[in-house]
């Protein structure tokens, strides 16, 4: 039952014009902004700011079935039918998740495409690594905006979440200004915050490259780790350094944390629903 229920999320997205055209535009927008105006500032850097916030902000254009169906009364009609508690929150999450990776992997493309028009210092290896940067982001953004959009039941409250997300979350996590250029204060306020981590481990991925040519062609150590740290590489916490392994068992602890509290309140909502 929940295969159909994914099939028929997944079906609504993207015959939705409207909604995959907006879900699909907004990394396309924010490439062609950073090209015109920070063409010659951090390249690299700046292009996995745009995958971190995309990873995000699209889940939320993606999840807006979930809300929909309250306000067109779809969702009572489905709580009729036999399902199990967990059938249709699950269905939800994994229609997200389909349609936003397809969106942020052609986003994905695109930066691939600009960086190598200006200068390609990627492997393999770090393609792969970026790519499963997407996958882990695509999954926090689906979790967070699954409990979030939950308590959503009218197109005026979607409107105002997703303006607030498209306009502050590419602030808070660090993409389009490094963190370290932050007061002191809100840097340890953001050090606690997952998106910080995960905008983090794209950079490293995506600026590896780039500091290995420039150590290789003569620029001293403590440079690059100046820019590194500049660049918000190396985030910290509570005064040391955050290593890689630890900001990938971040997000994930996060990911299950809210993907359970998404599980749980709507769990709660259905047997109060179902009760005469």
């Amino acid at each position: 039952m929940w295969k159909a229920m994914f099939l028929r999320n997944v079906k609504l997205y993207f015959k939705d014009k409207a909604m995959f055209f907006t879900s699909l535009i907004t990394p396309a927008i924010l490439l062609v902004l950073y090209v015109t105006f920070l063409g010659n500032v951090y390249r690299d850097n700046f292009s996995a700011g745009i995958l971190a916030v995309c990873c995000v902000t699209v889940p939320f254009c993606s999840n807006m079935l979930m809300v929909q169906d309250k306000i067109t009364g779809a969702r009572k009609d489905l709580l009729i039918a036999p399902l199990k508690p967990a059938v249709l929150p699950v269905s939800y999450f994994l229609a997200t998740v389909a349609s936003s990776l397809i969106v942020c992997l052609a986003a994905f493309g695109l930066c691939l495409g600009y960086v190598h028009a200006v200068g390609w210092f990627y492997t393999w290896g770090d393609v792969l690594r970026l790519a499963g940067d997407v996958v882990l982001l695509v999954l926090f953004g689906t979790a967070l905006s699954s409990l979030i959009h939950f308590f959503l039941s009218t197109q005026g409250q979607i409107s105002a979440v997703g303006t607030i997300v498209s306009a502050g979350y590419g602030f808070i996590c660090g993409a389009y200004m490094p963190i370290s250029g932050f007061g002191t204060g809100l840097q340890k306020v953001l050090s606690f915050l997952p998106s910080t981590y995960a905008t983090a481990l794209m950079r490293n991925h995506a600026m590896g490259g780039v500091l290995q040519q420039m150590q290789s062609e003569g620029v001293p150590e403590e440079v690059v780790r100046g820019i590194q740290k500049a660049l918000d590489c190396d985030p910290e916490f509570a005064g040391k350094t955050v290593a890689a392994p630890e900001m990938y068992l971040f997000l994930c602890l996060t990911i299950l944390l809210l993907l359970g509290c998404y599980i749980l309140v709507h769990g709660i909502a259905e047997r109060k629903q179902r009760l005469p």
